[in-house]
C-alpha cells in the first residue's frame, strides 16, 4: 500500500492532511483538472540525476524543471532528467511516476521550486495514480527539509536544440 508509509510518517509527526481520491490519470495537469487543483498548485515529483546521484525536484504541475538552474542550485558538475528505469526500483511501495515530494523517506535529496512558497498548502501524489495528499506547505517543509529555490520554467518557454 503505496499511502500507508506517507500516512504513517505524516500521522507519527502528527500533521493534518487531506487525502484526495480521483480517476486514474499519469500526468501532472490530467490529475490537477481531475481533482479541481490549478495546476500552479499541485506539485510534481520530477527524478533528476545530480552528479550521478538521484534526486528529487518538486515544482508546480504547470511547469517544468529548469536542468540547468537546478545544476548551478545543486553545485553539481552534472544534472539531468532521470529515467524511469533509473529510479523504478527506489520507490517499491509507489506506482512509477507517482513518488510523494518525501525523498527523506527514500533517503534522496529533495529540491522545492520557490513558486511552491506562495500558497499556504500543497497537494501531491500519494504513491498512486489515483490518490493526492493536501497539507500546509510549512509541514512539507518542517518534515521534508528541502532546499527552496528557483529553477522551474513555463511550459510554453522553447529551448534551443
Amino acid at each position: 500500500m503505496p499511502l500507508s508509509k506517507l500516512r504513517e510518517f505524516l500521522d507519527q509527526n502528527k500533521v493534518a492532511y487531506v487525502v484526495i481520491s480521483h480517476s486514474v490519470a499519469y500526468t501532472a495537469q490530467g490529475i490537477a483538472a481531475l481533482a479541481h487543483i490549478p495546476g500552479k498548485e499541485l506539485a510534481k515529483t520530477v527524478m533528476v540525476k545530480l552528479d550521478g546521484k538521484l534526486a528529487m525536484a518538486v515544482v508546480p504541475a504547470s511547469t517544468l524543471v529548469d536542468v540547468a538552474a537546478l545544476k548551478g542550485i545543486a553545485g553539481v558538475k552534472q544534472a539531468e532528467l532521470a529515467s524511469e528505469l533509473e529510479f523504478k526500483s527506489q520507490f517499491p511501495d509507489c506506482e512509477t511516476g507517482a513518488m510523494p515530494p518525501f525523498g527523506n523517506l527514500y533517503g534522496l535529496r529533495v529540491f522545492a521550486d520557490q513558486s511552491l512558497t506562495s500558497d499556504k498548502e500543497i497537494a501531491f501524489n500519494a504513491g498512486t495514480h489515483r490518490e493526492l495528499v493536501r497539507l500546509a506547505f510549512d509541514d512539507f517543509v518542517r518534515l521534508v527539509n528541502p532546499k527552496i529555490a528557483r529553477f522551474s520554467t513555463s511550459r510554453t518557454r522553447t529551448t534551443a536544440a
